[in-house]
């Protein structure tokens, strides 16, 4: 007999006859309409069910209590920040979730954030849309020789080419702190592009990158030394502000500082401070203290050397594909009778 679930999640459609195959499925919430049920909601579509499916609805206490005939609880995000695993625990029902469906992601965009911080390109693109730069015609400016056209949108002191000179990331040094699965991932594409690799973090003995030993360093030396510092850590106690004022003041005045992982390990008002007072060159990022930022926020309002993304690091379609997968793999096993691979609690 099939699994009566109920999917609220963000899923592959096209994996959805998989999911089939072993539950009777109905579809609510996010999965249907693109919105989160209230609790009340979730309580009643509940009734009789014995998987849920979810991303982004608050399975809390008490909707897991009320759910009697609840036997599994399928997360598809990296960390099921949205599920009191505890009170699932207590009711003995497994919390699967997909650790890993973003990481690939979630190290490009990285790279894609320090490349445009490096280069200034959305600076220079905003100008663009603003009308500077642009000639009223179509026309060709000659060098002085007259001997060939040349390719400089200006020939002064107000040319882009000379405003926006960026920073060529080869040679130049990555900090990374956190060495796990993303942080990982964006050394090996770092590397790539020629640069050079220091990594912060206390729980690793030996860094290793393509076969090639890294450098591994204080978190004084990566502050110091670092061309680029780009934190991979999760939010702990240590971790919790842990770039601020005296961080951003030992940083070289032409460090730029990339975030895709958590707000919180950032004082973000020393950052602005920092920013402010160019104690370092700019920053990029996609996490905030709080989210979303407000409209009056000087990331918005003031600061013209911070490129700034809604979280958007594990928003592609691939990591979507990534989390169905890993669902109905733990699915088939749990409908098999067999242990399952990503269970949280």
């Amino acid at each position: 007999m099939k699994l009566k679930t109920l999917l609220t999640a963000e899923i592959d459609s096209q994996l959805l006859p998989r999911i089939k195959e072993i539950c009777d499925v109905k579809i609510e919430g996010w999965g249907k309409k693109l919105r989160i049920l209230k609790e009340e909601e979730l309580i009643e579509h509940l009734d009789g069910v014995e998987v849920l499916i979810t991303s982004y609805d608050d399975v809390t206490e008490n909707v897991i209590n009320n759910a009697t005939d609840l036997k599994l609880i399928a997360c598809t995000r990296s960390n099921p920040v949205n599920i009191d695993c505890e009170a699932a625990t207590k009711r003995g029902i497994p919390v699967v979730y997909t650790p890993g469906r973003n990481t690939d992601c979630t190290a490009e965009f990285t790279i894609a954030l320090m490349l445009n911080i490096a280069n200034k390109i959305p600076m220079v693109y905003q100008d663009l849309k603003n009308g500077k730069y642009l000639a009223e015609e179509k026309k060709n400016i000659e060098v002085k020789s007259g001997l060939k056209e040349d390719v400089t949108w200006a020939l002064n002191g107000d040319s882009p080419y000379v405003i926006y000179k960026g920073m060529q990331l080869k040679g130049k040094n990555l900090g990374i702190a956190g060495y796990g699965d993303i942080g990982q991932k964006v050394a090996v594409i770092a590397r790539a592009l020629g640069m050079k690799i220091l990594i912060y973090d206390p729980y690793i003995s030996e860094v290793k990158i393509n076969d090639n030993v890294q450098t591994k360093v204080s978190f004084e030396k990566l502050i110091k030394e670092s061309d680029v510092i780009s934190p991979h850590v999760k939010v702990v106690e240590e971790t919790r502000n842990m770039f601020g004022t005296e961080e951003f003041k030992k940083m070289k005045d032409t460090a730029l500082f990339v975030n895709t992982s958590r707000g919180a390990v950032v004082d973000e008002k020393a950052l602005i401070d920092a920013l402010r007072n160019e104690e370092i060159a700019g920053a990029a990022l996609d996490v905030y203290e709080s989210e979303p930022l407000a409209e009056n926020h000087p990331f918005i309002t003031e600061l013209n050397n911070v490129v700034i993304t809604p979280h958007l690091g594990g928003a592609t379609y691939q990591a979507i594909t990534n989390h169905t997968i890993m669902v109905i793999e733990d699915l088939e096993r749990f409908a098999a009778g067999k242990k399952m691979v990503n269970v949280y609690n």
